[in-house]
C-alpha cells in the first residue's frame, strides 16, 4: 500500500518538529498505519505571504515532493489578528495557481499554535512545568501572546520555549479539548477528511 504523504509548511522552529507529531496523532486518531510525513519546509510567515517569489518557491518546492505519490501539502501559519476566513480562502487560491495537480490544506492557527494547548490546558496540567492545576481560559482565541501564558503558568524559573516544549505539549493535549477553538476544530475535521480520501473511502 502506497503511503498517504504530507508535506507541511510551517513558520516556527518548534513546528519543525511539532507538527510531525501532530499529524502522526492525527493519524492514529483516524486509523491511518501507512502515513508518511516529510520534514517540514520552514518559512518566514512576513517574506512567504508578502513576496510572490517567496511564495511560489516554497509552495513549488513542497508540491514537487507531494506530487510524486500524490499527497497533500499542509501550510500551517499563525494568523495573529488576521482573520483567518478571509487569509486562508486567499492562500489557497495562491497555492492553487502555482501548483493545480497538488491537494492543499491551509491551516491558520488563530492567533497562534498554542492557542491550542490554551483550549486543551486541563490535559496539559503537569506537563513540562505547567501548573498541575492548568485551567482554559473561557475564550483562548481571546488571548494574545498564547506563548506569555504558558509561561505566566509555568514555575518562575521557567520560561516556555518552543523549541524545548512544543514538541511535548502536541504529543500531550486533549483533541477534545482544543475542539473549543475553531480553527482546530476545522484543522481535525480536514485532514480526517484527506485520511478518509486517502483510504479510498
Amino acid at each position: 500500500m502506497n503511503p498517504i504523504e504530507i508535506v507541511p509548511i510551517v513558520e516556527g522552529q518548534g513546528e519543525v518538529s511539532a507538527v510531525p507529531e501532530l499529524l502522526r496523532r492525527f493519524a492514529q486518531d483516524s486509523e491511518v498505519y501507512n502515513l508518511k510525513v516529510n520534514p517540514p519546509i520552514r518559512v518566514r510567515s512576513s517574506s512567504f505571504l508578502k513576496s510572490d517569489k517567496e511564495f511560489n518557491r516554497h509552495i513549488q518546492l513542497a508540491a514537487n515532493k507531494a506530487g510524486q505519490n500524490p499527497g497533500l501539502v499542509l501550510i500551517l501559519l499563525d494568523c495573529e489578528d488576521d482573520c483567518p476566513a478571509k487569509l486562508g480562502p486567499m492562500l489557497l487560491e495562491k497555492a492553487q495557481a502555482v501548483r493545480s495537480d497538488v491537494e492543499y490544506l491551509c491551516v491558520l492557527a488563530h492567533r497562534e499554535y498554542e492557542t491550542w494547548f490554551i483550549a486543551a490546558a486541563e490535559s496539559l496540567a503537569g506537563c513540562k512545568g505547567l501548573k498541575a492545576d492548568l485551567q482554559p481560559l473561557p475564550h483562548p482565541e481571546s488571548k494574545r501572546d498564547a506563548k506569555g501564558w504558558l509561561t505566566e503558568h509555568m514555575p518562575k524559573n521557567l520560561s516556555y520555549d518552543p523549541i524545548q516544549h512544543q514538541t511535548a505539549l502536541t504529543a500531550q493535549f486533549s483533541f477534545d479539548q482544543a475542539e473549543a477553538v475553531p480553527s482546530f476544530s476545522r484543522f481535525r475535521r480536514k485532514i480526517r477528511e484527506f485520511f478518509r480520501r486517502g483510504r479510498g473511502e
